[in-house]
């Protein structure tokens, strides 16, 4: 009797995938040698490797023994890009010049695109001298012996605007930054991650604050993508933020997005149920939910039996919370 093609080749693939114990092989890095690259975001030690790879095998093979080769395929795809090494490149391409009263400085434009992933999104800041140099001096009194080898552009007293020099800080400003994201621990401080993202926070909240909606939200979606990336091992430091997008899109009157970016602010703090944010939030998802026609009974419950536990505090609104972030 004649075998259907299609579950012949199913079935190789699924015994094929069965054999793999899904892993990512790393070789030494320059990281372990105090120079350290993007991480593996899915590295398994090598002791619990054949015992956690056969349990998954098993696993994978008891409940989608009935996937056809097509999902097959596109299950190890996903396993594959799940071990893929992410990391950001930064690029300088253009410069401008400011003149601001008695001032004048060159303004750098900096675009963060992020590699080994199908997301092209980029994000695109703008840095002065004075801003690397503060940054530089921060990082410093941290991690003196990491940026032991660091070397920073100095100031000169003439010749800062002309294009040889403006060029030859472009590379070093680049440079500087690759650098610094190599070293882990330097890419995982928040003075790093303030020097990419807090000026453009600021301006948004300044903007919530005064009540311009629109001009906020524009910004903050535009700075959340890279937050997102530069906190990947913390994502509970992004809620704020989605937290403002929530405030900007229900005031915008646009409730189903504001409980968009609910739900992935609740999810963030599904285990930090003591954070600032988390009954706030509770609250608003509630109102958003009943406005909607969605279900709210879970998040009630959520809400009582958080109220159950703790003596009552003093329970600011999400908008509350919002406008006093980085009020100077």
């Amino acid at each position: 009797m004649d075998q259907d093609p299609h579950n012949t080749a199913g079935r190789e693939l699924l015994e094929a995938g069965s054999r793999i114990i899904p892993f990512c092989a790393t070789t030494p890095s320059e990281e372990e040698q105090n120079h350290p690259k993007a991480e593996i975001s899915c590295r398994v030690s090598k002791e619990n490797r054949g015992k956690d790879g056969l349990q998954d095998s098993n696993a994978f093979q008891g409940s989608n023994s009935s996937m056809t080769t097509k999902e097959l395929q596109e299950y190890w795809r996903k396993e594959k890009r799940q071990c893929r090494q992410v990391n950001l490149v930064f690029e300088i391409p253009s410069t401008r010049i400011v003149e601001h009263h008695l001032s004048k400085y060159v303004m750098y434009k900096i675009i963060i695109l992020q590699t080994g992933s199908f997301d092209c999104n980029k994000s695109i800041i703008e840095r002065r001298y004075s801003d690397f140099e503060k940054l530089h001096r921060k990082l410093l009194e941290d991690f003196s012996e990491e940026m032991e080898d660091v070397t920073f552009p100095r100031k000169t007293l003439t010749g800062n605007f002309t294009e040889e020099t403006i060029n030859e800080r472009k590379l070093a400003f680049k440079d500087y930054l690759r650098l610094l994201y190599s070293m882990k621990y330097i890419r995982r401080s928040k003075k790093f991650i303030d020097f990419l993202t807090r000026p453009e926070l600021e301006e948004a909240y300044g903007c919530l604050r005064g009540g311009q909606y629109t001009k906020a939200l524009e910004i903050l979606l535009e700075v959340i993508g890279l937050q997102e990336r530069l906190t990947r091992g913390n994502p509970v430091s992004v809620v704020p933020t989605l937290c403002a997008i929530m405030v900007c899109h229900k005031d915008l009157e646009n409730p189903a997005r504001a409980f968009e970016y609910g739900e992935k602010a609740l999810l963030y703090l599904r285990v930090h149920t003591s954070h600032r944010y988390y009954i706030p939030l509770l609250e608003t998802m509630i109102t958003l939910a009943y406005e909607l026609g969605k279900d709210f009974l879970a998040l009630q419950e959520k809400l009582e039996e958080w109220k159950a536990k703790k003596h009552p505090v003093k329970i600011f609104t999400l908008k509350e919370l919002a406008v006093r972030e980085y009020v100077q």
